[in-house]
C-alpha cells in the first residue's frame, strides 16, 4: 500500500512537470491586451476601512513591468455529474519574472487553484492564463513543485529522488544516461549541501526526518533549473521551530537561483517572511482582495517577524481574513 501511494504522488509530481506539453485548447476569451491587473472587482461589504477599491493599503504600491505570468479575467468552475462549484471568479495577477509571490485567504477560496492554473493541469472556464508570454497550455514551461507531503518514492535513494526530474524533463532527459554519474550527481550533490544534507545523498527517505525530507524536496524541485517555483503548503505538516528553519533555507534557495516563485500558504508570517508581494484571496468564489508589496530588506530573520512593523502587516492580512469570511450585516453596502 506504501509503495502504491508513492508511484502514485510520483506520478502526479511527473504531471506537474510535464503539464506544459499538452496542446491549447483554442483560445479562451475574455483577455484584451492592456487590461488592468490586480482588479478586485466590485466589492462593497467587502473591505474594511483604511483599504482602496483594489483592496490595496493606502499608501502601499506593487511592483510594475512587463509580467512573466498573467492571469486575466479567469474564472473556473469545477463539474461533477449535475453538480457545480465556481471555484475563482474574475481572478486577475499580474507577477514578473524573479519575484516570490505568496498567496494567503481563507480555506476552501481557491489558492491551490490557481497552481493548477499556472502548471497547465486546469483550464479556466473564462478568461486567459499566460506564462512566459503564451497561452499556459500552449508552450513547455519548465516548472518546479513542492507540496506539503515530500512525495520522495522510499525504494529511491535521497541522490536519486533529487535527480528524478532530470530523467522527465528535456534538455536533460536526452542527457541522464551519458551525465547521471558525473554532471547531474555533482548537481545533486550541491543542492543537498546547500540545504545542509551534506552525506545524505545515499540514504533512503524511511531514514529521515520530515525536515530533513522536505529539503530534499525543494532539491528537487529546484534541480532541473525550473523558472518558475510552485509551492503548496510546502511547510504546513511541519513543527513550528523546523518550518520557521526551512524559511530561511527557502530564502537562500531563492537568493542563489532567482526563479518565478508562487506560494500558497495559511501562514501569514510564512508569507511575510519569504515574499515580496502578498496576494489576499476573498472567500470562494476566490478573486483578489487586496494585492501588496512587502517591502522589509533580505535577507530576512525571524527575529524580524517580531518587530512591530511586521506583526503589523500580519494583523493587517489577518483582518483582511477575518472580513472576507464574514458575512456583510443585513442592509451594509
Amino acid at each position: 500500500t506504501i509503495l502504491h501511494g508513492a508511484w502514485l504522488q510520483f506520478l502526479l509530481y511527473a504531471a506537474h512537470l510535464r503539464a506544459g506539453r499538452r496542446p491549447a485548447h483554442g483560445n479562451p476569451t475574455g483577455f484584451r491586451r492592456g487590461t488592468r491587473s490586480h482588479h478586485a472587482g466590485d466589492d462593497k461589504g467587502m473591505r474594511p476601512k483604511g483599504f482602496n477599491r483594489a483592496g490595496r493599503a493606502r499608501g502601499v504600491s506593487v511592483m510594475q513591468g512587463p509580467a512573466f505570468v498573467k492571469i486575466n479575467g479567469v474564472s473556473l468552475t469545477y463539474r461533477q455529474a449535475e453538480e457545480e462549484t465556481l471555484a475563482v471568479q474574475d481572478l486577475n495577477i499580474d507577477i514578473q519574472e524573479g519575484e516570490f509571490v505568496a498567496v494567503v485567504g481563507p480555506s476552501g477560496c481557491g489558492k491551490s487553484t490557481i497552481l493548477r492554473l499556472v502548471s497547465g493541469l486546469v483550464q479556466p472556464t473564462r478568461g486567459v492564463v499566460i506564462v512566459g508570454g503564451r497561452e499556459v497550455a500552449a508552450k513547455a514551461l519548465r516548472i518546479g513543485m513542492a507540496f506539503q507531503n515530500p512525495t520522495l518514492l522510499p525504494w529511491l535513494t535521497i541522490e536519486q529522488n533529487v535527480m528524478l526530474p532530470l530523467r522527465i524533463v528535456q534538455p536533460f532527459r536526452a542527457r541522464y544516461r551519458r551525465e547521471r554519474r558525473t554532471t547531474f550527481r555533482d548537481k545533486a550533490h550541491a543542492l543537498l549541501d546547500q540545504v545542509g544534507l551534506k552525506g545524505f545523498a545515499s540514504r533512503y527517505p524511511w531514514q529521515l526526518s520530515g525536515g530533513m525530507l522536505q529539503r530534499a524536496n525543494l532539491c528537487r524541485a529546484l534541480i532541473h533549473e525550473p523558472r518558475m517555483l510552485l509551492l503548496d503548503e510546502p511547510f504546513g505538516a511541519l513543527d513550528q521551530f523546523t518550518r520557521e528553519e526551512l524559511w530561511s533555507v527557502l530564502q537562500d534557495l531563492w537568493l542563489a537561483h532567482k526563479p518565478t516563485v508562487l506560494l500558497v500558504t495559511h501562514d501569514l508570517r510564512e508569507a511575510g517572511f519569504l515574499a515580496g508581494r502578498i496576494c489576499v484571496m476573498s472567500a470562494r468564489p476566490g478573486r483578489i482582495i487586496d494585492d501588496s508589496a512587502v517591502d522589509f530588506a533580505r535577507p530576512r530573520t525571524i527575529a524580524m517577524t517580531f518587530e512591530p512593523e511586521f506583526v503589523t502587516l500580519n494583523q493587517r492580512l489577518r483582518d483582511l481574513i477575518v472580513h472576507t469570511r464574514t458575512p456583510p450585516a443585513e442592509g451594509e453596502d
